[in-house]
């Protein structure tokens, strides 16, 4: 993955260094997406997922002089920086020209540990995620590592995916989808709700390929290898690979992120043709 041009948004927050810590403590030894399996099993698992994202009694300590991040850390700082960038300006043309509507960009957040966010509290357990209520997509950039070591998806535009899949879910907030699928889980039950969970996530996968198309248009370069880590890391979070690692039998009842080769599809058929109409699907609003 390369760029034509070098620019980085006014809206990426680096909070890296600063601890926001949660009163009592945060169950630890395990990070980055180690306990994102924590999580996505807690639905059948009977852990409580609250302890990952907790509400807003939390207080921050700055260090007295910023940490020294290695060359490696700063480099991936400095990449996810710029492909959400790209979004920034990808999805603002993408609006424009196949919804006729003016695209409002969220922040980047990265951090490291602790974070406090207009959803409440959360760490880094939690993984890479999107608040609708602030408008900010939240990470911390040792998931990356733990993706590549645990889920042997490593590469930029494997990281690039999961970026972009996020800023698929500010898209979703921006078009009243995230809206819809809330109050509609309000009255469903628990395996119908996880379903438009499925849908819900397996569109913020196609639009992640609209996005890789369309930028090609503009700043991106794809590299020879580049498809093949995007749809590598989609295949290594889908829900029945998971529950295959973590528990050794799949419930496909319990999905809330779709299948590895659903996935896959959703972001392939984003990618074909980088249309935002290619996203829709029965059991969401259509768009466009």
């Amino acid at each position: 993955m390369k760029w034509r041009t070098d620019k980085t948004s006014t809206r990426v927050e680096d909070r890296r260094g600063t601890s926001s810590r949660i009163p009592g403590g945060a169950a630890g030894g395990i990070g980055g997406i180690g306990l994102i399996i924590i999580l996505v099993a807690a639905v059948f698992l009977g852990v409580d997922p609250g302890q990952f994202i907790q509400g807003n009694d939390v207080s921050t300590e700055s260090y007295g002089q910023q940490p020294e991040y290695t060359q490696a850390d700063q480099e991936v700082f400095n990449s996810s920086a710029r492909v959400f960038t790209d979004t920034e300006q990808t999805w603002s043309i993408i609006f424009e020209d196949q919804l006729g509507r003016t695209y409002s960009p969220p922040n980047l957040v990265v951090f490291e540990d602790y974070v406090s966010t207009g959803c409440g509290q959360a760490t880094s357990q939690t993984g890479p995620f999107y608040c609708s209520a602030d408008q900010r997509v939240y990470i911390d950039l040792d998931f990356f590592k733990e993706l590549e070591r645990q889920f042997k998806a490593p590469g930029d535009f494997a990281q690039a995916y999961v970026i972009s899949h996020e800023v698929g879910h500010h898209v979703q907030n921006l078009l009243g989808t995230l809206q819809y699928v809330n109050r509609q889980q309000a009255r469903l039950n628990e395996a119908d709700a996880n379903a438009l969970s499925v849908a819900l996530e397996l569109q913020a996968d196609c639009y992640a390929g609209v996005w890789a198309y369309q930028a090609q248009y503009g700043d991106l370069i794809l590299e020879r290898g580049d498809l093949e880590e995007a749809l590598n890391a989609a295949s290594a979070i889908g829900d029945d690979r998971i529950q295959m690692q973590s528990m050794g039998y799949v419930v496909p009842d319990t999905f809330t992120h779709g299948s590895s080769a659903q996935r896959v599809e959703a972001f392939r058929k984003g990618m074909d043709a980088g249309m935002v109409t290619d996203c829709n699907c029965p059991e969401l609003p259509t768009v466009g």
